[in-house]
């Protein structure tokens, strides 16, 4: 039978301000000009586009103490953390058009500060290219949008750690990264030495999406928010090509379908975040357009009517 969704509340924060090339604060309007609304919508869903955020200018300057743009990084952030509360505490299901991904600290923040409130256990699942578990110590290059998950773990500037005033906001055996081949090698130290459960490419080809997504949403129950952050690199360059950082070998476009098939039918997802999307570097809107299509399928599209 068809799911009964909440509302849902589409929220722009068009910055690059973590990236390293700019051209990610367009993609909130690339997804709106490729139809995001009107195709969930046609899903029967209640769909409100909150507009977008207003944040501080992208400076473009190089890394302080290791970190590139941190002051305003965490303005955007704490706007991102406040968006996502809100529509959560409204009884609605945010939808973050990012933007860069270091956005997935601010809007994870707020599901956090949610689920504890509401004493709901938290999951979530990092889709992406990279494990975004950097620190400045083992980066050159100060991109903040590399950091985001480490951060949720308490690991990085006071300014990113306490968004909600409490650290760490949470534990890396809450997340499951799916997608993941492309980790810097100090990067993989921090992986191993915090336990953070990654599927990485290998994984995925060894054992097949199918096993990966029953392990990554193996134990979660009625009380369980899932929260899905979609970097739309985690997707194979040749179908998604309108990203900054492209790494050849991802999931194919069966292999993404399937996934957000198996995200929707546990009935669990209650928050997504859609980032990285670059229009610059994209193709006729390609990859708003295939990110669009794998964001109906998290609302129920499939090819039967299935139990």
């Amino acid at each position: 039978m068809p799911r009964n969704y909440p509302p849902v509340s589409l929220i722009g924060v068009p910055t690059d301000v973590g990236a390293g090339e700019r051209g990610a604060r367009m993609g909130p309007e690339a997804l709106r000009i490729a139809g995001l609304l009107e195709a969930l919508q046609a899903r029967g869903l209640e769909v409100a586009d909150r507009g977008n955020v207003a944040g501080p200018a992208n400076p473009w300057h190089g890394p302080v103490n290791g970190y590139r743009h941190l002051p305003e990084v965490a303005e955007w952030n704490r706007l991102t953390m406040e968006a996502v509360y809100a529509e959560l505490s409204g009884g609605r299901i945010p939808i973050m058009l990012g933007g860069d991904h270091c956005l997935g600290l601010g809007s994870i923040t707020g599901v956090a500060r949610y689920c504890r409130e509401q004493g709901k256990k938290l999951r979530v699942l990092w889709l992406d290219a990279h494990t975004d578990f950097n620190s400045a110590d083992a980066t050159p290059s100060g991109n903040i949008h590399g950091m985001p998950v480490a951060c949720l773990c308490g690991i990085g500037p006071r300014e990113l750690t306490h968004l909600a005033g409490e650290s760490p906001m949470i534990e890396p055996a809450q997340v499951r990264q799916i997608g993941i081949r492309s980790v810097d090698e100090g990067e993989k130290r921090m992986v191993r030495d915090h336990g953070l459960p990654v599927f990485d490419m290998r994984y995925i080809d060894e054992v097949g999406m199918r096993r990966v997504m029953e392990e990554a949403l193996a134990d979660m129950d009625a009380d369980t928010h899932l929260h899905v952050s979609f970097d739309v690199d985690f997707l194979d360059p040749s179908i998604a090509p309108g990203v900054p950082t492209t790494v050849p070998g991802g999931p194919t476009y069966r292999e993404a379908q399937l996934a957000m098939e198996m995200i929707c039918d546990t009935g669990r997802m209650g928050s997504l975040d859609i980032v990285e999307l670059n229009p610059i570097l994209d193709v006729d809107n390609k990859t708003a357009l295939v990110a669009i299509d794998l964001v109906e399928s998290l609302f129920g599209k499939s090819t039967l009517l299935r139990r």
